[in-house]
């Protein structure tokens, strides 16, 4: 009787103990942060826009590539862990990354304030630029250069609102149906110089090299990898990769392979 008695007891203490363990356990694993996690799975899920071309786009064998796609792969490779894609929509990206479908996105996220009340992000890792371009030897160095010229954009565009703004009244803006009717009058002479992307004035300059250049930058937005919030060690190693990336010319090359010019200055 008193051994059967003691045997309870011993069982009932061992129990307690296993669910203090497990209770423990999950409380360690709920309070672990992303960068935890994806450091013990070893596996790197991150969240991609592929309908962004040349930032994230399928590839002729239907995977996801690109400039995100790139600098996912390398983050993976530097936090010695594998890389899963997962492809996510524009409106879906934050809800993607708040529900924890995803580990972190990198998906052309453009830092704005409303955005980051909903997540944090990194340093920039990428930048979309707005430039006004034209013939190299044209005197224009700034917005009041302008006056008079024929400058093409695409209309409702955001080169055409940041044209619009810094144009002095006698600027004669053209408007076209998309940036390849405004390229093409560029090229033509229709207009003097277009506001457009980087990307559409390096299309430019490989089709008729040393002709034209970038004037001046009219609008830059920059893109950051995005995470949860009040999570202050996967903030701390995103940045590092960020960093240590732009300072060795990584994310450079990358963004020059896709986009055809280096990296731009970003804060």
């Amino acid at each position: 009787m008193f051994f059967s008695k003691k045997m309870r007891t011993f069982a009932g203490a061992a129990a307690l103990a296993a669910l203090g363990a497990l209770a423990l356990g999950a409380t360690s694993s709920a309070n672990a942060e992303t960068i935890d996690q994806i450091k013990s799975k070893g596996v790197l899920t991150v969240g991609m826009l592929v309908d962004f071309p040349p930032y994230g786009v399928l590839n002729s064998a239907n995977k996801p590539d690109g400039y995100d796609a790139d600098v996912a792969r390398l983050m993976a490779k530097d936090w010695g862990v594998k890389l899963k894609i997962v492809p996510v929509k524009g409106p879906n990206r934050i809800p993607f990354l708040l529900t924890n479908k995803v580990d972190l996105l990198v998906a052309s996220l453009a830092i704005t304030p409303a955005r980051a009340k909903q997540v944090q992000f990194s340093k920039p890792y990428s930048a979309a630029q707005i430039v006004l371009f034209a013939r190299k030897g044209d005197k224009i160095k700034s917005a009041k250069d302008l006056s008079g010229l024929r400058i093409g954009v695409a209309r409702a565009s955001t080169q055409d609102v940041a044209v619009t703004k810094i144009a002095p009244k006698d600027a004669n803006i053209r408007r076209f149906d998309d940036d390849a009717s405004a390229m093409q009058a560029l090229m033509s002479g229709q207009v003097d110089a277009i506001g457009c992307s980087t990307t559409v004035a390096a299309q430019i300059a490989k089709r008729q090299p040393g002709k034209y250049e970038d004037k001046f930058v009219l609008k830059q937005q920059e893109m950051a990898v995005a995470m949860r919030k009040d999570e202050p060690k996967t903030l701390a190693a995103v940045n590092a990769f960020v960093e240590k990336n732009v300072k060795n010319g990584q994310l450079s090359k990358l963004y020059q392979k896709w986009l055809g010019t280096p990296l731009p200055a970003m804060n």
